[in-house]
């Protein structure tokens, strides 16, 4: 009853908007059952007519009634075909678009448990395993299972031993049908389980190529795909296995039920029970029988498939986010101060990175953070545009507790600029603006201008139109960071964190690069995480952290002028390293 509701539920919920599709569905297969049942009766009148001598003109006109119902049967079967299809793509997209968005809301400690392409299995495989049950299954099995009772109807009005006998074979195929469905459902799960477990075996492998061939690894890679795969083609041999039981069952019980047919039909005719059109009929029929329960075992054998999906599809929908959206205080106009109160915080709750973090940056200051690798200062900044919430202690944010602000409303005051730039394969305009179309080309270009990248965007062959390669192809690492920068300059956010955006720029790329983020940094609240010192003096203050503490905190000049400082000592070291 549980896994009925289930069904109904998702049913419900994506066919209830194309209820008009639906119907006329509805109507498509009726008027398709309808002619398949009188069909054979008209050919059955058309054999009883014709060996009892009856007219050319009736015969002729039997006849083309019987081509007249196949064609008209055939051209039903394609109209119901093209709106199943729409039914189901429309559904399966709806489907998609609600898990995508669903993805999008769950906090990055969910996407650090799952590899990029366990999701895109998920998302795409497990739906498209629920095509055909959102296009076809209920009104398959409702419509072939009127077929299949009025066939029985009709059989019993001619004679009740063959339609009894057709009747039990029939029951007693899908009793066995449904029997096996329950045995295979969990080989299903299995199976699909393993396909995600590829997925995201193979995405993980491909993102880190690069390092794979350059250590020598290729052979690893290769054994862990096989031993993947080999683990993927047992659980589907066994899914598939159980899958070929159902037909099996039907195809040996049909053919038994056929031979009684044929026997009974032969001693009734002998009898003189029956005529030789009425046998034709009901071997027509005995015949016909197949196909529909067929296509109710070829959608019992689907559902299989699809009740794996469906379990793994809700999972995911039911999937909470560790954070909640904020009752919807409201933060002040302008720069934003920032303030970390007893700050802890630990991706693991038993391993902590922050410990007891408090520190305060004005509303329009910059805050240099720095610290050697491992200290803590990547995940500081991931608190303030709250991807994660601290185990203890408060972020806030013009003196507002972010847990009482909306999650929109916090990031949309707040602006990252990482050293990793993500680019997407679409156009100049559409990777600045994030493909919002609202924002008018002027701005884009007077951002651009601002920024120094005048001269490139008019180099473009095809201006904001020209696509970017996947990844940013063609385009230098400071064009990249300064399009990053670009792209917070265009949502004109009140905090900007840079999290060691020129770490990887050599000096004169760099030069580029500082130009834009001066710009960008002009009346706004800063949080710079850098190693590089040309990058630290934009900073106004200071935070030194080690092991996850603060050990200092200060104005950067005074601190720099102070030897004895953890501070001043961080820079003798920066400076002796760029000497040697």
């Amino acid at each position: 009853m549980q896994t009925l509701n289930r069904y109904w539920r998702l049913l419900a919920r994506y066919l209830r908007p194309q209820r008009s599709r639906m119907g006329l569905l509805a109507v498509i297969l009726c008027g398709t059952i309808g002619m398949q049942v009188a069909t054979p009766l008209v050919a059955s009148s058309f054999i009883d007519r014709a060996t009892a001598g009856g007219s050319l003109s009736e015969l002729i006109g039997l006849a083309l009634l019987a081509l007249a119902l196949a064609l008209a049967g055939q051209g039903g079967a394609v109209a119901e075909t093209y709106v199943a299809e729409n039914v189901g793509w429309t559904a399966t997209n709806a489907l998609r678009a609600d898990l995508i968005t669903h993805l999008l809301r769950l906090d990055p400690s969910f996407h650090t448990a799952h590899t990029p392409g366990e999701l895109i299995e998920r998302v795409d495989g497990d739906v498209a395993t629920l095509a055909r049950f959102f296009s076809r299954f209920v009104v398959y099995v409702l419509g072939n299972g009127i077929l299949v009772a009025g066939m029985l109807g009709l059989l019993i009005h001619v004679d009740w031993r063959i339609g009894l006998g057709l009747t039990a074979f029939v029951a007693l195929a899908l009793i066995a049908m449904l029997r096996i469905r329950a045995l295979a459902i969990p080989s299903w799960a299995a199976e699909r389980q393993a396909s995600a477990d590829f997925y995201g075996f193979l995405g993980e492998y491909l993102a880190g190529l690069e390092d794979i061939r350059s250590s020598g690894a290729g052979a690893f890679v290769l054994r862990r795909c096989a031993e993947v795969m080999r683990s993927w083609l047992a659980a589907t041999r066994r899914a598939q296995m159980r899958g070929y039981a159902l037909i099996a069952t039907s195809q040996g019980l049909f053919a038994l039920g056929t031979t009684v047919a044929f026997a009974l039909g032969a001693i009734l005719f002998r009898s003189g029970t029956l005529t030789i059109g009425t046998v034709y009929l009901v071997f027509q029929y005995t015949a016909m029988l197949r196909q529909p329960t067929e296509q109710i075992r070829n959608e019992v054998q689907e559902l299989q498939q699809a009740d794996a999906s469906m379990g793994r599809v809700e999972a995911l929908l039911g999937t909470t986010p560790r954070l909640g959206d904020g009752p919807g205080a409201a933060l002040p106009p302008g720069p934003l101060a920032v303030e970390l109160d007893g700050v802890s915080f630990g991706y693991a709750t038993d391993i902590p990175v922050l410990h007891g973090i408090s520190a305060c940056v004005e509303a329009g200051r910059v805050l240099g953070v720095v610290g050697r690798t491992g200290s803590g200062k990547t995940t500081l900044t991931r608190l303030l545009p709250r991807f994660y919430d601290p185990l203890a202690g408060v972020v806030r944010l013009g003196g507002v507790d972010l847990r009482e602000v909306r999650l929109a409303a916090v990031r949309g005051r707040i602006g990252l600029v990482s050293q990793e730039v993500h680019l997407f394969d679409a156009s100049v305009r559409d990777n600045l603006t994030l493909f919002d179309d609202d924002v008018p080309d002027d701005r884009i270009a007077d951002v651009l201008e601002l920024l120094g990248l005048a001269d490139w965007l008019r180099a473009l062959p095809r201006g904001l139109d020209t696509p970017l390669g996947p990844g940013g192809a063609g385009l230098s690492a400071g064009q990249a960071q300064v399009l990053a920068c670009a792209r917070i300059f265009l949502r004109d956010p009140d905090v900007v964190i840079l999290d060691e955006a020129s770490s990887r720029l050599d000096p004169a790329t760099e030069r580029l690069v500082h130009t834009a983020l001066s710009r960008l940094l002009a009346g706004r609240t800063g949080i710079i995480v850098a190693h590089r010192l040309s990058t630290i003096e934009f900073a106004d203050d200071i935070l030194v952290l080690e092991d996850g503490r603060v050990r200092e905190h200060g104005p950067r000049l005074a601190l720099a002028a102070d030897p004895t400082s953890r501070f001043a000592g961080l820079l003798r070291v920066a400076t002796e390293e760029i000497a040697l």
